[in-house]
């Protein structure tokens, strides 16, 4: 298969990639957007025109930022909610105060990388699982009306190069057997991210709707607050309007549409490797797209966030 490549690439930022793009009249949705990527990547989609809103964990600096971002992009059209995605009664009590309207972009881009001590949710789920894919999947499922009276619909799900260091172990997700490893839980969480793009687009593209996973490479953020910072080459680190790039393609341009289950990192799409680099090259794991792995992946989702479509 010939792999999908824009004029974009590893030194783009978001606002380039949104340059001659009108979002107006199109609503997106954010997750984990007070700061980071996804703050460059709500900046970019409402300087682009879009009505944007913000689900952030806390409400007071998800409105100041939302006021923030607003001036910035002149745009007014800029809302915080509150979601943890953590938490499957915030999730549905998100989708029913902001679901009531046509979503044209979902960006589930909140995450938790490398917790150091194994540590769950309230039902019992492993946290970083929970909070990088649970969550996401419960939210998604719940907007799939909205999405679907969009006309036309993206989901965006930020991945990481870190799926590399683990598959979906389907028996084992909450470490019950495993010795807890920090690493392995990250990296299977965020395989399982990378597959709801894939279950996504497998389900929902006669609605509309399309899915695709992205890397957003080496950037310096709160995420690695556990890890003592970026261990990536310096000359392979990106900012923060350049780690959004990549997403903002993927919600918002035209060069995507009709474009879903597929990985991209660097503005274009991931080759398949067949072993875990070394040398911070990225490509996507073949378990990571798998269309049986997807399969699966639903039906645990739908079972542990106790839905049933």
């Amino acid at each position: 298969m010939t792999l999908f490549s824009t004029p974009f690439g590893f030194t783009s930022t978001a606002s380039e990639v949104l340059a001659d793009v009108d979002l107006s009249g199109q609503r997106a949705i954010i997750t984990g957007a007070t700061s980071g990527i996804g703050l460059e990547t709500a900046r970019a989609l409402a300087a682009a025109g879009a009505d944007v809103v913000l689900g952030v964990r806390r409400l007071d600096a998800g409105r100041q930022i939302a006021a923030e971002i607003a001036v910035s992009a002149g745009n007014p059209a800029v809302t915080a909610a509150l979601l943890d995605v953590a938490d499957l009664e915030s999730v549905r009590d998100f989708v029913s105060g902001v679901g009531n309207k046509p979503v044209h972009m979902l960006v589930n881009n909140a995450g938790i990388m490398a917790l150091p001590e194994l540590s769950r949710t309230k039902e019992g789920r492993e946290m970083q699982f929970a909070t990088n894919f649970l969550g996401h999947f419960a939210l998604t499922l719940g907007l799939h009306p909205a999405l679907a009276a969009a006309g036309g619909a993206r989901v965006v799900l930020v991945s990481s190069s870190g799926h590399l260091l683990s598959p979906v172990v389907f028996d084992d997700l909450d470490f019950r057997f495993r010795p807890y490893d920090p690493w392995t839980s990250y990296g299977q969480s965020k395989s399982a991210v990378a597959l709801l793009g894939v279950g996504v687009t497998q389900r929902w593209r006669d609605d509309g709707i399309v899915g695709n996973a992205l890397n957003p490479g080496a950037i310096a953020t709160g995420l690695q607050k556990h890890t003592g910072g970026l261990k990536t080459p310096v000359h392979q680190r990106k900012s923060t309007e350049q780690g959004a790039a990549t997403s903002v393609l993927l919600a918002g341009s035209p060069l995507l549409d009709g474009i879903g289950g597929r990985y991209f990192e660097d503005c274009t799409q991931s080759p398949v490797v067949t072993e875990r680099p070394t040398d911070f090259s990225g490509g996507v794991a073949p378990y990571a797209l798998d269309p049986d792995n997807a399969a699966r992946l639903w039906n645990v989702g739908l079972a542990f966030a106790g839905l049933t479509r």
